[in-house]
């Protein structure tokens, strides 16, 4: 498919365009968009135990993406390519390497990206098909590490009005944050499963253990919508992950918008899953929340609250299941954060307190969470989060260096002790 995919794209870039309103060559390519991103990441794992040991990893690569300017109406075509090297520090001790960053490999390449769409003038439909990235609750790009989770299938979104967007997708295969092709499996299959060196999945019941001899995933079947009007953003939507769960899954957040520069703002949030017929077991799930904050004029509060509740004799006693986050910690829960959620660790409480705050015309950001977890088969865990960005503007346009630090202690951890995750990321947008 890819092969048949990427041949369309380049006779419709190099051929089409000659044909459309751009009337020539020259100008259709001024039109076009070329983009990306320069990353270099160090991340650090230290474990407070003994036979546990630490891990890092190091990587430089980055984003390059191309768009064409529109032909024929409206349609368009995309690719993006992303690359990630080692530079030889990970040695050969895998033990001591950090593999969600990348995995094994010493150099990761990938055509994350390879899509024809069709966007009408005024932006109210677009329709896309290929190879792409896709920003959903349940299924994004998790883009915290080298390389985003990418989707390959057909993405729509329809807005008959301003207020109103309306999607659908039919996602056949998917590429991990640490794989280089596509493949139909998702993040409770083994790390190998049909050759794909997949890396970061887990949860509740070792999760993450699917071997050959569990059959492929077809994908996924979704639909939502979202409404954004007079302080309200309300979405709803329907996820089919076939082969393991159909998700029902709604959150509501109402902004106080009053006639001072802070903003009260209250959330709240459902998630149902059922499956008879998984190949995990029986899905039986009942997730809900609640979240309120305050809207600063640089910044924010909020306090973030989710159960999940005890099932017997369901998947991990009652488990949400979340195929392409499990494991990232990147699904839209209130209590999840950089470390620790209750999609990974299973039925019981999470509270999370948040405080992001702006300095300088954004040029610091500085955030600063705290959560405190208790489940039923995860025992109790709390984690403390700080996230610091600094963007020079003034000297260097499109630069950003940012550090990320968790501290996660309890039951989950290895040997139940404590982890120390410190992340130092440099991007340059250009």
């Amino acid at each position: 498919m890819n092969k048949i995919l990427f041949s369309a794209i380049l006779f419709a870039s190099t051929s089409y365009p000659l044909l459309t309103w751009a009337g020539t060559l020259t100008q259709f390519f001024q039109k076009s968009k070329i983009s990306g991103q320069v990353r270099s990441y160090y991340f650090n794992r230290l474990y407070g135990a003994a036979n546990v040991p630490n891990q890092d990893a190091f990587a430089l690569g980055g984003l390059l993406d191309i768009k064409s300017a529109p032909f024929l109406g409206g349609f368009g075509v995309g690719v993006s390519f992303y690359t990630a090297n080692d530079l030889g520090t990970h040695g050969y001790s895998p033990a001591t390497v950090d593999t969600t960053m990348m995995g094994l490999t010493s150099s990761l390449n990938a055509l994350g990206q390879a899509y024809i769409q069709y966007a009408n003038p005024g932006q109210q439909l677009l329709v896309r098909a290929g190879d792409q990235e896709i920003n959903t609750p349940w299924m994004n790009a998790s883009d915290s590490r080298m390389l985003p989770a990418t989707y390959q299938g057909l993405f729509i979104n329809y807005s008959p009005i301003r207020i109103l967007h309306i999607y659908g997708m039919r996602i056949f295969r998917w590429k991990s944050r640490t794989s280089g092709n596509y493949y139909k499996d998702n993040l409770y299959y083994k790390a190998g499963y049909d050759g794909d060196p997949i890396y970061g999945g887990g949860g509740p019941d070792n999760a993450a253990s699917l071997t050959e001899s569990a059959s492929q995933t077809n994908g996924v079947l979704a639909f939502g919508a979202d409404i954004n009007v007079s302080g309200l953003d309300a979405q709803a939507w329907f996820y089919k992950f076939y082969q393991f769960a159909q998700m029902y899954y709604t959150n509501m957040i109402y902004t106080l918008n009053g006639r001072t520069n802070i903003s009260p703002f209250f959330g709240i949030q459902y998630v149902r899953e059922t499956d008879n017929d998984s190949i995990l077991g029986n899905i039986n799930n009942v997730t809900w929340g609640a979240m309120v904050g305050i809207k600063l004029p640089h910044g924010l509060f909020s306090c973030g609250y989710n159960s999940v509740t005890y099932k017997k004799g369901a998947f991990g006693d009652g488990s949400i299941v979340s195929p392409y986050t499990v494991g990232y910690t990147s699904d839209p829960l209130y209590s999840t954060t950089m470390l620790l959620g209750l999609v990974e660790q299973g039925p019981g409480h999470g509270w999370v307190v948040k405080l992001e705050y702006n300095m300088l015309h954004k040029r610091i950001h500085i955030g600063v969470a705290y959560g405190l977890y208790n489940t039923y088969r995860s025992g109790n865990n709390d984690t403390l989060y700080t996230d610091i960005i600094y963007r020079p503007d003034i000297f260097f346009k499109g630069l950003s260096i940012r550090n990320r630090l968790g501290i996660a202690n309890g039951q989950i951890i290895p040997s139940r002790q404590t982890l120390i995750y410190n992340r130092i990321m440099l991007v340059y947008d250009f």
